[in-house]
């Protein structure tokens, strides 16, 4: 014991995280009391998204939460339960199982232990970088879809409707507008003034807790007008207590369910969690370490797997309540956890009498809360493409369901990528007015001097894109007001070259020479010359035609042609 105790207090990354430094005690308490009053409600709603009890969505702002508090470097990510994720085991289990029975929570838990080792082998590997591969656009279409699958899922609740096991999400719509005659009156208004009030008490201050207020004011109606004899369904008795350690179980015929479900939060919680930890750290000028950050998720979700609750994921939106509350390291979130644990003790009975539109209504506004417009705009006006594909992801997520909307936004993401690399903006070295070298886009017919073009490839050579590096300079060159006699591959706009590349470029040095027409490569880096050298091109090409940089290919070339 006093070993783990002395490797604590010895890891930097964990005083830094815990102890503020730029904020007084009284401050830390305050950030953590209001985290607390956002995160209860929140957290109610998250499980509620999962089909899990809602008692476990408290379980997983409890002991996960303190662990990546010791263990994680970031000092303002807040770690629990998460709308996307939430979404993806609803969508990817709930199929097998029913909502809340122990069959469905075991494959729950099981999806968190295998999440937890997913984490720790990319710790392991330090891969972190992963979060890269996740392109921001299509994530925001993602999260935006997936936004507009919880906001509608909560509809017929919000009008005191019986959906019964309709579980798409146009189905579910159509439900609801095919059966407005049969809806609770009382049930609605509820829901209405639920809504309206917490989006007037969130525009007067995002540190006004408007969830908490409406819960417990719900609560107090509930118990001194007992709302049930109005037909108003409460959430009803909930199991309380410390949560237990056990080792879940589930069919094994299941597998192939919960390993999907596994793999895509996995996905999410890298993207999300590790974007989120180097924002803040951005915001504030402080350091952060991804893959202690990977290490302190994996300890979260191996407790949570352990306890019988499910997936935990970075928060940017509890992480922001943080920031704005004034926390500046991590001791709110064990506040957080300590009046988690009061409630869980002490009050677990007076929350059965909360009703159901209330925490509905909740989870609708946490839905429509993930649907990005501004983001969105500011895509659609600065790069249109990528705003189609952001829609397509979202459409996905609502037409099909969050495992396919996952998926396509990592083959987007990667298409996105592939796209960017297939067609390069590239670029011709001219003479401005006042006599200097600038690069400006490739347009044919334009030369950098008379008798020499100086070509910029801006992407790395590949199979897929050498083609259009071979056809531009030979269009260069038969478009070219003068005949061309040095044709200059500025290599500096590339880092590696691949097999069917080298062979493209060995092909152009033949096109080129039946031209008359001298292939010259400058701003070769060291690993890309040893790399062509490998290859045999430097062999081809000649080692004197390869220049250190274009003004001494351009003083070799004046020389040669006695300019």
């Amino acid at each position: 014991m006093k070993e783990i105790k002395d490797k604590i207090l010895n890891n930097k990354f964990i005083l830094t995280a815990i102890l503020p430094l730029k904020s007084n005690l009284s401050t830390e308490i305050f950030a953590g009391a209001i985290l607390a009053a956002i995160s209860i409600p929140a957290v109610m709603g998250y499980a509620k998204i999962a089909g899990m009890p809602i008692i476990t969505g408290l379980y997983t702002i409890l002991v996960p939460l303190v662990l990546f508090a010791l263990f994680g470097s970031s000092r303002h990510l807040v770690v629990g339960a998460d709308s996307a994720t939430a979404a993806i085991l609803a969508s990817t289990l709930l199929p097998l199982a029913a909502a809340g029975s122990p069959q469905y929570i075991g494959m729950v838990s099981t999806v968190a232990l295998l999440c937890a080792f997913f984490l720790l082998l990319a710790r392991i590997l330090k891969l972190s970088l992963i979060a890269d591969f996740m392109s921001r656009t299509v994530l925001v279409g993602f999260l935006t879809g997936v936004g507009i699958q919880i906001a509608i899922s909560q509809l017929s609740n919000m009008f005191g409707l019986n959906n019964g096991i309709i579980e798409s999400t146009i189905p579910k719509l159509i439900y609801v507008f095919t059966h407005l005659n049969e809806l609770n009156i009382f049930t609605l208004i509820i829901s209405v003034i639920v809504v309206i009030n917490v989006l007037i008490l969130k525009r007067i201050s995002p540190k006004v807790p408007g969830e908490l207020i409406a819960i417990i004011g719900s609560i107090i109606a509930s118990f001194i007008f007992n709302l049930q004899n109005l037909n108003i369904s409460t959430i009803g008795s909930i199991n309380g207590g410390l949560p237990s350690l056990f080792l879940p179980s589930f069919n094994i015929t299941n597998i192939t369910g919960v390993l999907i479900a596994a793999g895509t939060c996995f996905l999410v919680i890298i993207a999300q969690s590790t974007a989120t930890a180097r924002a803040y750290a951005l915001k504030y000028d402080e350091e952060v370490n991804g893959d202690k950050d990977i290490l302190g998720l994996a300890l979260a979700n191996t407790s949570a797997g352990l306890t019988g609750t499910f997936i935990i994921n970075g928060s940017p939106s509890r992480t922001e309540v943080l920031s704005n509350a004034g926390g500046n390291s991590q001791l709110p979130s064990i506040i957080t956890a300590i009046i988690v644990l009061i409630v869980i003790l002490f009050f677990t009975e007076l929350i059965s009498l909360l009703p159901t539109a209330v925490l509905a209504s909740i989870v609708f506004l946490i839905g429509i809360g993930m649907i990005n417009i501004n983001e969105l705009n500011h895509i659609r006006h600065i790069m249109r493409s990528e705003y189609y594909l952001a829609i397509f992801t979202a459409i996905t997520v609502v037409v099909f369901n969050v495992l396919w909307g996952i998926i396509f936004a990592i083959l987007l993401s990667m298409i996105l990528h592939l796209s960017h690399s297939y067609t390069p903006n590239n670029s011709i070295l001219i003479q401005n007015k006042e006599g200097k070298f600038d690069y400006v886009n490739l347009k044919y017919g334009i030369f950098t001097k008379e008798g020499i073009i100086i070509y910029r490839f801006n992407r790395d050579l590949y199979y897929a894109n050498s083609d259009r590096l071979h056809d531009e300079a030979i269009k260069l060159i038969k478009k070219a007001d003068n005949p061309i006699k040095w044709f200059v591959l500025d290599a500096g706009g590339f880092e590696s070259i691949d097999y069917t590349a080298s062979e493209m470029l060995k092909r152009l040095h033949e096109d080129l020479e039946e031209k008359g027409v001298k292939f010259v490569l400058t701003t070769v880096l060291p690993h890309l010359e040893e790399r062509m050298d490998n290859l045999g091109l430097i062999e081809i090409i000649g080692s004197k035609n390869i220049y250190k940089n274009n003004y001494k290919a351009l003083e070799a070339f004046e020389k040669e042609n006695q300019f």
